[in-house]
């Protein structure tokens, strides 16, 4: 398989919304709405619509979904223990952790769902949307829970008004009782979510930072070491202990070497917290993408 080619698309993008935001008049001034469009609303209707269009079979799924939580906790858990490490957890600043920790176990969704298609077709699609279901709910707690407890803000409240746990836990609800969408409204629902595919890639590249990434260096690659290594390795180790099918390991594997969310600076900034640091953290993780990804399909696979 050809992963540069399979790659490019999405990366392109990417580097796309960089160039535009750093050499042409649209400016971060331009991006910062583009990225509040697609955070509050089109990526919500493309989870929405994406977990409702397919029944689920939770029965027949039961095992992918099982391995999908369990790499969610096992990723989770190895992030927050970084400050109980001996010798290195004496060198984390507590506050910087408290933000960055996301960075090890959240995702790219925009990405997530165009390589999944790409790879297994709608099969794929519904997969890689089952797992944003069940997932992005626990990854999102367990971004706010340590930056909310630090900063002794609301955490509840921080929970009920992120609109991906809105959009994931409704479009669950309503594909469990049986709702579906409309005929007529299916292909308007459709535009929006390619729009906010593309355009959420291209905020990704226009989000990119460096140069916050001077302090910090020691955080920074335990919380990506977490997210590009230890995570496809775990989840090729769940993948044949829960004994997933072929395009189910796929998916798995390409889940597990995403790059973090690009909404990770996102939240951090909106909370309080180093903002400049975390998008430097999401930079670096986009591009350790470029190897991850071929790293868990072509080698682990």
């Amino acid at each position: 398989m050809n992963f540069a080619q399979l790659l490019f698309p999405d990366f392109s993008l990417i580097l796309c919304g960089y160039l535009l935001c750093r050499f042409t008049a649209l400016g971060r001034s331009v991006w910062q709405p583009v990225e509040n469009l697609v955070y509050f609303f089109l990526f919500p209707v493309l989870l929405f619509h994406s977990i409702v269009k397919s029944p689920i079979d939770l029965g027949a799924a039961s095992s992918f979904i099982g391995a999908g939580v369990s790499l969610a906790f096992c990723a989770i858990a190895l992030s927050y223990s970084l400050p109980y490490w001996p010798i290195l957890g004496r060198q984390l600043d507590r506050r910087d952790h408290a933000a960055a920790a996301q960075i090890g176990f959240r995702f790219n969704s925009f990405m997530a769902l165009a390589l999944a298609e790409r790879l297994g077709g709608p099969e794929g699609l519904l997969m890689i949307s089952m797992l944003i279901g069940v997932c992005v709910p626990l990854f999102n707690i367990g971004a706010v829970w340590p930056m909310a407890r630090h900063a002794k803000t609301g955490f509840l409240r921080e929970l009920v008004r992120n609109p991906l746990i809105v959009a994931t836990g409704s479009g669950l609800i309503a594909n469990l009782a049986g709702f579906r969408i409309p005929v007529w409204l299916d292909p308007s629902l459709g535009r929006i979510g390619a729009a906010s595919l593309a355009l959420g890639l291209m905020a990704a590249g226009a989000g990119m930072q460096l140069g916050s990434l001077r302090q910090g260096q020691l955080l920074g690659l335990s919380v990506l070491g977490i997210k590009h290594l230890a995570m496809p390795l775990m989840a090729l180790g769940l993948a044949q202990w829960f004994q997933l099918g072929t395009l189910q390991t796929t998916v798995l594997l390409t889940f597990s070497a995403l790059p973090t969310a690009s909404t990770c600076y996102v939240l951090a900034a909106r909370m309080g917290y180093n903002g400049p640091y975390v998008a430097g953290l999401v930079t670096l993780s986009t591009l350790s993408g470029m190897l991850s990804l071929p790293f868990a399909l072509g080698v682990l696979r």
